[in-house]
């Protein structure tokens, strides 16, 4: 997983997205299941659905953007009591 996150704020992510990762090209891409590496980027094999979310410069390793989304909904719902 990747410290290098996008800055998604008035980018509309779906609530089914779990995973955000970044292809070689620099487009970001939201997906309901993990995907899968290959050589220039992500996919979801077949299984789940995938968004794509916006576009940035590569800042970095693209195979090390993979990180686990969590809405901020999700996130103000695990740190209520």
């Amino acid at each position: 997983m990747s410290l290098l996150r996008p800055d998604l704020r008035g980018v509309n992510v779906p609530q089914w997205v779990r995973f955000i990762a970044q292809d070689s090209d620099g487009m970001w891409w939201g997906y309901s299941v993990e995907p899968l590496e290959n050589h220039r980027g992500w996919y979801e094999n077949e299984v789940g659905k995938h968004i794509k979310l916006l576009q940035s410069a590569v800042d970095g390793e693209w195979k090390k953007s993979l990180f686990v989304y969590r809405s901020a909904q999700e996130n103000h719902a695990q740190s209520s009591p």
